[in-house]
């Protein structure tokens, strides 16, 4: 947890810490990732970040909750779910093609979720993505319940199998049309935005059609 000194920080160091923390991991990963060049890009002395952060892993637990919280003010208008009259199908084929096209946009953002989604230590993976699923959950399971509500689920749909996919294929989407070889089968790696509406969609179809009710 970061200590009082950072939370009583001036936003604009502040900003200057976490920008260069997640360039430096995105591009680095964790165990890569240079606590050196993190404070030469933010312009502050390596000992600053120890009086910001217990240790690395907390830095990086801190980027990767600040990159969920910036991700999600993004989403926010897709929190009230489907517009009156929109299926649930649709909406999430929505929302979900302005989160792949949000990440097309934030290069840093896009790392930071790559970098933590594929950390290869397991004690530090887990610190890192449990705050960021708190978030996710936060906002995807009263959706899915206000779905099976409104009967666009089935009355025994299983949301707690539907949200673990869901947590599968977020971080999917955020990379995967961005980064070569993590699509082997839906071909989304260089695809416009538009093109890649209909693979979107896909797997929208696929990943309730064992949850809806016609």
């Amino acid at each position: 947890m970061p200590t009082s000194t950072w939370r009583n920080l001036e936003p604009s160091r502040r900003e200057r810490v976490l920008r260069a923390a997640m360039a430096e991991f995105g591009r680095h990963g964790y165990s890569g990732g240079s606590l050196n060049v993190i404070a030469r890009e933010a312009g502050v002395a390596k000992g600053s970040l120890f009086q910001y952060f217990a240790d690395k892993r907390d830095l990086f637990a801190t980027v990767a909750e600040e990159t969920a919280l910036r991700v999600r003010e993004e989403m926010v208008r897709y929190l009230d779910g489907p517009e009156p009259g929109q299926s649930f199908a649709d909406y999430l084929s929505d929302a979900l093609d302005a989160w792949v096209r949000y990440f097309g946009k934030h290069p840093l953002e896009r790392g930071v979720t790559a970098a933590t989604n594929l950390e290869m230590d397991g004690e530090v993976r887990a610190a890192v993505r449990e705050p960021v699923h708190r978030l996710y959950l936060e906002a995807l399971r009263p959706l899915c319940e206000q779905a099976r509500e409104r009967g666009e689920l089935r009355p025994d749909a299983d949301l707690d199998a539907l949200l673990a996919m869901l947590l599968v294929l977020l971080p999917h989407l955020a990379t995967a049309p961005y980064e070569p070889a993590l699509d082997p089968v839906l071909g989304m790696h260089g695809k416009s935005p538009h093109d890649l509406r209909e693979p979107i969609r896909r797997l929208v179809a696929g990943l309730l059609g064992g949850y809806g009710t016609g």
